[in-house]
């Protein structure tokens, strides 16, 4: 374990934090202890933490928050895929429940943001609640979600897609882990099964609504100068692999003229594709940030490139007409310089945008807080997306330094964070009562 000097995560963050935050049963102190007592799992020596989805690292880190879940009067349960509920029956228990919660795996030397300021703002409303004796009128879920980052299988989301039946039995049994582990195997070792994680799938139906908290991971908050924003959707990504095939050649001998060079094609393409975004949306995007040369010599003109582009947007419209405009300029281009073209589109996953009538709630909490709504979608993908494909859900942003995450200088203020929790307590006891 790390010494309290080599990691100051509670200092740093008691340090201006503004005690009149602390009221309402929200308290500012509590969130900054249990975020430092989590940086201490996986914690990395340049002050990061590295806990990838079903290691030990991650079991740990919820064992941690279950025993919180229980002090605050929760019944604790965790499914076949680790995904760990926490629920507050409230006055109906029979009703639907309003949920709220992220999750605790990191990426290799990620932040001490990402993820756990979503489960523990979620947890301090129930601890809210319970110091100010307020019963919920429907059942309350906190929800801790499996492998949110991907970093152990390359494929993320695992815990809430197996939540809703979102993963096929096909990629279960194709998964294989940084050390070439399959899923059964890790599962197992986890202490879990391959068919317990298949029974995880429950009946979302049972949730009214699913909002969640995350730092923003941009910039925008910050240029608005608000601590909390209202996510108005999250992109969906499409990936194309877009192979350019030649001629190889010797880069000496091989006259200018004539030559059928697939990277002079690549890079003529990837110059072509940040005009187009705009030319569909105001929030589509896209990006290339993959490519392989081969033979990839200094003095051999290659014979064949392929390139990844990674488009998004938070309306599957445009975004698909975007996919469709690059298709066509990487046909023009190969056409143009007389080479070979293959295009495989490798992931399409439907992007989801926020119920304008839940956005205009968060608004109004976010004014009763003095807050000015700024509306921001989210490039990243959450498990909110994976839940939002079968039931309403919501999102708020906290304000990033910097911009910064997946990184161990990621930080939100206390202030913020204790801000967002404020927001998120009004919003939901606001749905309770409807």
């Amino acid at each position: 374990m790390a010494s309290e000097e080599l990691n100051p995560v509670y200092e740093e963050l008691m340090r201006n934090y503004n005690a009149e935050l602390t009221h309402s049963g929200v308290n500012g102190e509590r969130l900054a202890k249990r975020l430092h007592e989590l940086s201490f799992i996986g914690y990395t020596q340049v002050g990061g933490v590295k806990r990838p989805g079903l290691s030990d690292k991650e079991q740990k880190a919820k064992e941690l928050v279950k025993s919180w879940m229980a002090e605050a009067g929760l019944s604790v349960t965790e499914d076949g895929a680790g995904n760990v509920k926490g629920r507050l029956d409230g006055k109906d228990s029979a009703g639907r429940a309003i949920a709220s919660g992220s999750h605790v795996d990191s990426v290799p030397n990620g932040g001490n943001f990402d993820g756990p300021l979503g489960v523990l703002s979620a947890l301090e409303v129930v601890e809210a609640w319970k110091e100010t004796g307020y019963v919920p009128p429907k059942p309350y879920e906190v929800i801790i979600f499996t492998d949110e980052e991907g970093s152990r299988f390359n494929s993320g989301l695992s815990g809430s897609r197996a939540m809703t039946g979102d993963i096929s039995e096909e990629e279960m049994n194709q998964l294989r882990d940084y050390n070439g582990e399959t899923l059964e195997q890790v599962l197992e070792r986890y202490g879990s099964s391959l068919e317990a994680f298949k029974k995880a799938k429950r009946d979302v139906a049972e949730l009214e609504l699913f909002v969640e908290v995350h730092i923003e991971q941009g910039k925008k908050l910050e240029q608005a100068d608000q601590p909390v924003g209202i996510v108005n959707g999250i992109a969906g990504p499409a990936w194309l692999e877009v192979e350019f095939t030649g001629e190889a050649g010797h880069a000496g001998n091989t006259p200018m003229i004539g030559r059928k060079d697939p990277l002079v094609a690549a890079a003529a393409f990837i110059q072509k594709i940040p005009e187009f975004p705009s030319l569909v949306s105001e929030t589509a995007v896209a990006t290339v940030g993959k490519l392989e040369v081969s033979p990839n010599g200094i003095n051999v003109i290659p014979e064949k490139v392929t390139l990844h582009v990674d488009i998004r947007d938070i309306y599957e419209s445009p975004r698909d007409q975007l996919l469709d405009r690059i298709v066509q300029e990487a046909e023009s281009i190969a056409a143009t310089h007389q080479i070979e073209l293959l295009v495989k589109q490798n992931t399409k996953i439907q992007p989801v945008p926020i119920d304008d009538e839940l956005q205009a709630q968060l608004a109004d909490s976010l004014k009763k807080f003095d807050i000015v709504p700024v509306y921001i979608p989210s490039g990243a993908g959450h498990d909110a997306m994976i839940l939002g494909r079968h039931i309403p859900v919501a999102m708020l942003f906290v304000r990033s330094k910097d911009g910064i995450s997946h990184n161990p200088k990621e930080w939100s203020s206390l202030n913020d964070c204790i801000a967002g929790i404020h927001v998120l307590k009004d919003f939901i006891e606001k749905k309770m009562e409807q």
